[in-house]
């Protein structure tokens, strides 16, 4: 659970071929956190649950990656640490309590240390991806971006049904086909924006994404499916089935000055 390299390196990058246009992305990836922090008070085994990492999603980019020659950006703490996936002025950007779960390392916390987590493990992965994204702009090519995550079967006793979803905001271009593609495969349901809403106000898709009007979409596959080894290669099939037929579509390479339904339009 513990990284205990003194020169902690808060995300890590797979290279790839930025030719072909495509990035992956991993907010939730381990459940590892620097050792300064120890456990945050919590039992190790809270750290196999959902609360501090997606389960099966770096398994997944990281298979994806390789499979289309891709490159990847992936965060190496745990969100329990800090979630990427959130504005710096989110509520539940430290999470405090967490599906019935006192996280007592981060309540009481002062601004302070909320500053240190954001300098220090939240804007460096932020930065990475957006350099990425700078570097195949300055190519000259206009990539497209896919964020790897995954969620429980059973949410508050409630079954979810799905076996994956596609999250998205107003750009539909990435999702539509994304979810047109993986309902040709008549064995699994997929959710369009569930078992979440892909409207959230400055989470990553958002930020560099949306205000850079960049195809997009946020994969949600349920984590029953993939935390054992033939699970996520089934997986990666089947994503790759879908995927390597869009990357050179040129609608999926363009610049599309859209607004958010968050309402909150700042291009760059």
């Amino acid at each position: 659970m513990n990284n205990t390299d003194k020169d902690y390196q808060p995300y890590c990058e797979i290279a790839g071929d930025l030719s072909r246009g495509y990035i992956l992305l991993c907010d939730h990836a381990r459940n590892d956190l620097p050792e300064q922090y120890g456990s945050l008070g919590l039992p190790n085994a809270q750290f196999e649950r959902h609360i501090a990492y997606d389960i099966g999603a770096e398994a997944v980019t990281r298979g994806l990656a390789e499979r289309l020659g891709v490159p990847a950006v992936m965060t190496n703490f745990s969100r329990l640490l800090i979630d990427p996936n959130r504005g710096e002025d989110d509520p539940t950007l430290i999470m405090k309590l967490s599906d019935g779960t006192v996280i007592s390392g981060n309540h009481p916390i002062g601004e302070k240390e909320i500053e240190y987590r954001k300098a220090n493990f939240y804007r460096p992965y932020h930065n990475a991806v957006s350099a990425l994204i700078e570097k195949s702009l300055a190519s000259g090519v206009v990539p497209m971006v896919l964020s790897v995550h995954s969620y429980t079967d059973n949410w508050k006793g409630n079954t979810r049904h799905w076996h994956a979803g596609i999250l998205w905001d107003s750009d539909e271009r990435l999702p539509d086909l994304m979810l047109k593609g993986l309902g040709l495969q008549s064995d699994i349901i997929v959710g369009d924006n569930e078992p979440y809403d892909g409207a959230l106000g400055n989470d990553t898709m958002y930020t560099h994404c949306t205000r850079r009007g960049l195809a997009h979409a946020l994969l949600e596959i349920r984590q029953d499916l993939i935390c054992y080894d033939e699970g996520v290669d089934e997986w990666i099939g089947r994503l790759v089935k879908v995927i390597e037929p869009l990357i050179d579509l040129p609608q999926l390479h363009q610049v599309m000055q859209k607004g958010s339904r968050t309402g909150q339009v700042d291009y760059i």
